[in-house]
């Protein structure tokens, strides 16, 4: 048989931990093609190399041009590239992450499906922005809520009395970015940055961005649940910081700020650790490279699924052949 030409394919267990890379990278009017196993970004400034295995997301703006051989780089190595508008406001479409597995998003749809068990993850999502209060899981979302509201307002009046920003309220039009004043638009650009962010590390992961707990019915709910953790801590402070130094640039400056913060604030490592945890997955992946490719191979496997309760082994053919008692190999004992 002929060898396929090109660079082969890593092995899950060469690829870069998505907690261990580039929290996110933003390119507009440039061309993006392949060098080895490094993603070329060419445009008028020159060609900047990017390691494919040390992204986590590749956001592309207006006038980007994307080769085949460059997607096939990205996806080979588990980035997951995001199609967004001018400034990264505007969310378009995701490409495939390399996530294979489904007991991530078997827990959360189960999670998410039951009223009790929903209530329970919405409340720990609570919970870890007032861990000072021991009252938050007897309350109700609707009292939850207010509570929210009351610190969100105080974190906006707080960073502007510190940094001198003058504070309105938040408003944003998204069909005109340039209507705002240049507090909201940064807070516009930098949230834009933490949604692409969490939406990798949720598909790298193998959850949904679309089964949300507290916010519901957008393809990107469960983005928002988790985006919203980080927000007082990154994304509010940078802006106002950035836009009290009066850059030139805002959205330029903007993506940097975020992305220096999300760097020196290890949120990577946090949202996978909080994603897991919320959803109910705690079992790390294994340090030594025998042990991660068992871990893979067992995680990635394909079964059938049966009413009893236990999966069976996919990739036979069940009606060929019957065993002593009569019955089909899988057959099941209780009749439909």
């Amino acid at each position: 048989m002929t060898a396929l030409p090109g660079v082969p394919p890593p092995e899950l267990p060469d690829l870069v931990r998505v907690e261990d890379r580039l929290s996110f990278l933003y390119t507009e009017r440039s061309t993006l093609g392949r060098d080895a196993n490094a993603v070329t970004i060419t445009d008028a400034a020159g060609v900047v190399h990017v390691p494919a295995a040390g992204l986590g997301v590749l956001m592309l703006g207006p006038g980007t041009r994307v080769t085949h051989q460059a997607m096939v780089l990205l996806a080979e190595n588990g980035a997951t590239v995001i199609w967004v508008g001018e400034f990264g406001v505007r969310y378009y479409a995701h490409g495939r992450p390399l996530a294979e597995t489904t007991g991530l998003i078997e827990s959360q749809a189960k999670l998410v499906s039951n009223r009790s068990l929903r209530l329970g993850v919405a409340r720990r999502m609570y919970a870890m922005r007032f861990p000072e209060d021991d009252d938050v899981f007897t309350l109700t979302m609707q009292q939850l809520r207010g509570r929210e509201g009351a610190r969100v307002h105080r974190c906006y009046k707080d960073h502007s009395e510190r940094t001198g920003v003058t504070w309105g309220s938040r408003k944003f039009d998204p069909e005109n970015f340039d209507a705002g004043d240049p507090i909201n638009k940064a807070l516009s650009v930098a949230h834009s940055c933490l949604y692409g962010m969490v939406h990798a590390v949720t598909v790298a992961l193998g959850a949904s961005p679309a089964l949300g707990f507290i916010h519901s019915g957008h393809s990107r709910a469960f983005v928002y649940d988790i985006a919203d953790l980080y927000k007082a801590e990154i994304t509010i402070p940078v802006a106002f910081n950035v836009v009290a130094d009066r850059p030139n640039d805002v959205s330029s400056a903007i993506r940097h700020a975020v992305r220096d913060a999300m760097r020196s604030g290890k949120i990577l490592a946090r949202c996978v650790r909080d994603i897991r945890g919320l959803l109910g997955s705690e079992e790390p992946v294994p340090e030594t490279a025998d042990a991660q490719e068992d871990y893979w191979m067992q995680a990635a496997e394909v079964t059938l699924w049966d009413e009893m309760g236990e999966s069976v082994p996919g990739g036979r053919n069940y009606g060929e052949t019957t065993g002593p008692d009569g019955q089909r190999p899988g057959e099941s004992e209780v009749p439909f």
